[in-house]
């Protein structure tokens, strides 16, 4: 059973995010939040697998607490509730530990895989948001694609691959399925993916293989 926290100060944006949750029997909401500092002092004590928050809420910011649970709980993987007004704010959660970004009013499967991603392990960008966050983070992207063509290119063969299908959203045991290698064996690879391209997370690490072009097969 998938544990999630939900944090949104708005008492009917919990009720519809829940009730799609709800609808998988393999997800429970355990804890709900209006305000960030409820948020991270129940994370502390339900210790839950993933955890949404919003980025406006009040006293602390859904931004200040993704970096507090990521301290508090590193079990605890943390994901972003956004809209495509909120683009701005999308660097710094990736920088303080965020491990994906899901459209509050996106459609209720995708927000379930979405869920059902991070808990696994794996990165997860809403794919309407998806391009949002690569165009925030890019700067003059014709020169990020040449410097992300670059870094990938240090990594093997197989590295690519793995990078490729992280950057897909694809979680640990997905990837192994498709590449026929151990789930422990994918989970040394992105480890050394990590270290190589000295990247945080599997969120970093999946911007910079649709940066390079690996994840849409170029």
């Amino acid at each position: 059973m998938i544990r999630v926290l939900l944090a949104d100060d708005e008492a009917t944006v919990r009720a519809g995010v829940r009730a799609i949750l709800s609808a998988d029997p393999g997800i429970e909401v355990v804890a709900e939040a209006a305000d960030g500092h409820e948020a991270v002092a129940l994370a502390r004590s339900h210790r839950p697998h993933v955890a949404l928050l919003d980025i406006r809420m009040p006293r602390l910011d859904g931004l200040a607490a993704v970096a507090e649970i990521r301290r508090a709980v590193p079990r605890t993987a943390v994901a972003v509730l956004t809209t495509f007004g909120e683009d701005a704010y999308i660097a710094r959660a990736l920088a303080d530990g965020a491990s994906g970004f899901l459209l509050k009013s996106g459609d209720p499967h995708e927000l379930i895989a979405g869920v059902r991603a991070i808990a696994d392990g794996a990165a997860f960008l809403s794919p309407r948001v998806a391009q949002r966050v690569i165009t925030e983070l890019s700067g003059d992207r014709l020169a990020r694609a040449d410097r992300a063509r670059r870094r990938v290119a240090a990594l093997t063969g197989r590295e690519r691959e793995v990078l490729a299908l992280v950057g897909a959203g694809l979680s640990n045991a997905e990837i192994a399925r498709r590449l026929f290698l151990t789930e422990g064996t994918v989970k040394s690879y992105v480890s050394t993916i990590l270290n190589r391209l000295d990247v945080r997370n599997r969120v970093q690490a999946a911007i910079l293989a649709h940066e390079a072009g690996l994840a849409d097969g170029r």
